[in-house]
């Protein structure tokens, strides 16, 4: 028997993925409206782990055999085309309207193209939860842990069948085990708080790959191990529970008992979605003697949250699939959630570029109005993408057009291989520009192209690797020859961008990308220690992590005798510790007399003008005016 007769359609699943789906596309457009929309990502992957398992065991009871070929074969119908039409719209707009994008696209795209999209973002040190690029194929990683499990799992599936047989329960339980050993790996493995953005300044919060660091929280949030639990669960629930147990015609007295556990699974499911990043709270001392209490969902997510958001899903699927289950029947099943649910793939894979495409880097979240609007938009590319790809090509018509198109029985049929042959043409003609568009493309971003062009005009005073030295510690290297730095700039990437310009007005700068505050303390002291601190030091950090206020003391001491320090606020929209860090920063000049704040965070407010689309970097405008009034801030 094959697959389509193995298993009665299920509604209730399809449902579940409407939802599902739609909540990652509700956070992604406006986080305010669903601060846990994002956990839809592991409801499907519990739903993926519950339905290939069934349908794997389903194939091994009738055929006594799983046929590897055919699974994949079939995975490849459902995944392939509608991913491929992604990468070459994504390259098509890219070579048309972001070209100083290619360069930084053509890694994303091979990655996904063969579904490692996540292990590249990991080693790549690309943040998942950096909203501050473009980055439309971001959303990718989840479909490289789910085309890596499809890889893998088959042949599981009939290694564990062949040795257990048809102990079922006993084979669900030891996948019970494996997803809580998993849940217990990530919990054990995961560092609590915001990381620094180099090893050195929070070991505890990278792990080595092969020699390589890469941030905890990305490994646990995008690697295959760590996002396994969800698939453990439902693979689990496939062995213990199947819609075949109950009859298909005649209700059981034990609906209802199935029924209150799948209404229990969506209140917990509902209501971690929609607090779920507001459970944890932490305070911030502020310089003012009071406290800030600062929101995260991060640790309680990793320290356990995964394998609640699974054990919630299991129980709606428990419902969703029995045949008799108002849930699963008409909440789930209803016709609006089964047709969304139906496309709940092309809705996940097109929404995140249309977005970012459409948006930018903007992290401002959407309008009502834009909402609507690019949903209408998504909903229809979707909708093409359904009738004229996906599905001719997974129910074989595409194969029957081709096999006709390429033996025309008389002479209409070779007037339409014709046309077919003319049009296929016209339309690949864009395609295959961007596709060669992105494989010589050098453009790295314009932020990224701004900071390069801006690195030869630093001093690296002290090695980014060299630890925080003490007060007359003349370990460290210099380039400088000797003289004393009259004006020396300490930073991180905003500071960077206006490098030259800096430079320029005779200021020695030292920045640095991803630079956490601590390194200033690091380079005062090394300036201090040879003697070549001058009249006027600058300092705009805080734009990748939080700082204190011992911290922000312990600076101060060896810049306790320059003549003025200016300090620059951060303008980091959307970062916890934006607000924190400048609060402290601020109250800077009521505890040391040389200390001068330039509100930077006010000023680019004011002027987005200054900014480019990631609202926190410097364009052309903004270098010039940012270090007109560094002059100014120093009497220059």
């Amino acid at each position: 028997m094959n697959r389509q007769n193995s298993l009665s359609y299920m509604p209730g699943l399809d449902g579940l993925r409407a939802v599902a789906v739609v909540a990652v596309i509700i956070y992604h457009a406006n986080k305010s409206w669903l601060t846990g929309g994002f956990l839809g990502v592991e409801v499907f992957f519990v739903i993926s782990g519950y339905l290939i398992t069934l349908l794997l065991i389903t194939e091994s009871e009738q055929n006594d055999r799983i046929s590897f070929r055919q699974f994949w074969l079939r995975r490849a119908r459902r995944l392939l085309p509608a991913l491929w039409t992604l990468l070459l719209g994504v390259c098509t707009y890219a070579s048309l309207f972001m070209r100083d994008e290619l360069g930084k696209l053509r890694g994303d795209v091979i990655a996904a193209f063969v579904y490692g999209f996540n292990w590249f973002k990991i080693w790549a040190k690309s943040s998942y939860f950096d909203s501050a690029q473009v980055d439309p194929l971001r959303h990718l990683w989840s479909l490289a842990v789910e085309e890596q499990f499809y890889l893998v799992w088959p042949l599981l599936i009939a290694v564990v069948l062949r040795i257990f047989g048809k102990r079922l329960a006993t084979l669900g339980g030891i996948f019970f085990v494996t997803a809580l050993a998993v849940a217990w790996y990530v919990a054990a493995t995961y560092a609590p708080g915001f990381p620094e953005p180099t090893p050195l300044g929070s070991p505890d919060h990278f792990v080595s790959i092969f020699g390589h660091p890469a941030l905890k929280i990305d490994f646990l949030f995008l690697g295959t191990l760590g996002r396994s639990g969800g698939l453990f669960l439902g693979a689990a629930l496939a062995f213990w529970y199947r819609p075949s147990m109950f009859s298909q015609q005649y209700p059981s007295s034990d609906r209802h008992a199935v029924s209150a556990i799948g209404a229990v699974g969506i209140v917990a499911l509902a209501a971690m979605m929609w607090q779920f990043h507001d459970v944890y709270a932490t305070t911030v001392d502020l310089a003012d003697g009071t406290t800030e209490v600062v929101r995260r969902g991060y640790d309680p997510l990793f320290q356990g949250g995964f394998l609640l958001v699974g054990l919630a899903s299991i129980a709606v699927i428990t419902a969703a699939v029995h045949p008799h289950s108002p849930i699963g029947t008409k909440l789930l099943g209803n016709p609006v959630f089964t047709y969304l649910g139906r496309r709940s793939y092309g809705l996940y894979l097109y929404h995140w570029p249309i977005f970012r495409f459409a948006r930018g880097a903007d992290p401002n979240p959407m309008s009502v109005v834009e909402f609507v609007l690019y949903a209408v938009i998504i909903l229809a590319i979707t909708e093409a993408s359904y009738r004229f790809i996906e599905m001719p090509i997974r129910t074989g018509e595409f194969s029957r057009w081709w096999f006709e198109l390429r033996r025309p029985r008389n002479d209409g049929a070779r007037k339409q291989r014709q046309n077919a042959i003319a049009i296929a043409v016209v339309v690949s003609v864009l395609p295959l520009f961007g596709l060669v568009s992105v494989a010589i493309g050098t453009g790295q971003g314009e932020v990224a192209e701004s900071l390069k062009a801006n690195e030869q005009s630093v001093q690296n005073l002290v090695s980014p690797t060299t630890i925080a030295a003490a007060p007359g510690d003349t370990t460290g290297t210099t380039t400088l020859d000797g003289q004393i730095i009259p004006i020396l700039a300490i930073g991180d990437s905003v500071m960077l961008g206006a490098a030259n310009v800096l430079t320029e007005r005779g200021i020695t700068v030292d920045a640095l990308k991803s630079r956490p505050f601590r390194q200033a303390l690091e380079i005062a002291n090394y300036v201090k220690s040879i003697n070549r601190l001058g009249d006027f030091v600058i300092i705009h950090l805080g734009t990748n992590n939080y700082v204190d206020e011992k911290t922000l003391d312990e600076i101060m001491v060896p810049l306790v005798d320059v003549d003025r320090v200016v300090m620059l606020t951060t303008h980091v929209p959307k970062k916890p510790w934006q607000d924190p860090n400048n609060e402290l920063i601020r109250a800077m000049p009521n505890r040391y007399g040389n200390v001068t704040v330039l509100d930077w965070y006010a000023i680019a407010q004011q002027h987005p003008e200054y900014l480019y689309g990631d609202k926190i970097h410097l364009n052309p405008e903004g270098q010039a005016v940012y270090a007109d009034l560094i002059m100014q801030a120093i009497g220059k």
